[in-house]
């Protein structure tokens, strides 16, 4: 089984004055997604980005070889999905909750070209992947609460890490086929193993890379990201 680990940096952190130019300066310095938060002021309480930031960085992301990592946080998110697939979204993820039919919404990202996911706030169950694990590529735990950045990491996540590990691998077991578990919310370079030794694969982090530039850097965020992937290297 691939134990590859991905490093996502959520661009909501990011300076976008000059978003093109941190996408590449974030990628370059040795991470691998840009990770996309989409809020609505419905289904959490704030308001950030839409289709056409994410049509703006296309081209950015593919000339630094990243995908796009849609995390919709938007109730109902049937009528969004469609534009973000065309505004070059690989990935999109949503909430159980905000789908009134979680399989047939899977089945539409899919239809429509990108890989897809569920996403589970900190007291969301994973039962709703009984019944649908062959249609999600991705499952992302949230370990704060969604809505804002900046918060602390819920450790309990730890334990629920672990159990969605112990599915992906059955399941893996059961049909070879590869589910990524992504994490978000409080990742630094403290506590990434940690969280990686609970079974995260991939693991979004806003304002501990944003938040940590370095003018020193030769792309501003080398040190942050070496500080992570050195954290990384340590879990066996």
């Amino acid at each position: 089984m691939d134990k590859t680990f991905r490093i996502a940096p959520s661009i909501l952190s990011a300076n976008f004055a000059k978003l093109g130019q941190e996408i590449e300066d974030v990628i370059t310095s040795g991470t691998d997604i840009v990770h996309f938060d989409v809020m609505d002021n419905h289904y959490v309480p704030n308001l950030t980005i839409g289709p056409l930031v994410c049509d703006a960085i296309r081209e950015t992301a593919k000339k630094v070889g990243a995908l796009i990592d849609v995390h919709l946080m938007v109730k109902p998110v049937d009528r969004i999905i469609p534009d973000f697939a065309k505004a070059g979204a690989n990935i999109i993820t949503f909430h159980p909750e905000a789908s009134e039919h979680i399989d047939r919404s899977l089945a539409m990202v899919r239809d429509l070209g990108c890989k897809s996911g569920l996403v589970f706030n900190p007291a969301t169950s994973l039962s709703y992947l009984d019944h649908v694990m062959d249609k999600v590529d991705m499952i992302l735990l949230m370990s704060v609460n969604p809505g804002f950045g900046g918060q602390k990491f819920i450790p309990e996540t730890l334990e629920k890490l672990k159990l969605a590990r112990a599915r992906i691998d059955a399941y893996y077991e059961k049909t070879g086929r590869q589910i990524w578990l992504e994490v978000d919310g409080g990742v630094n370079a403290a506590n990434i193993a940690e969280i990686a030794r609970a079974g995260a694969d991939t693991f979004v982090a806003g304002s501990a890379i944003f938040g940590s530039p370095k003018d020193t850097d030769a792309n501003r965020y080398n040190t942050v990201v070496a500080e992570m992937r050195a954290s990384l290297a340590t879990v066996k």
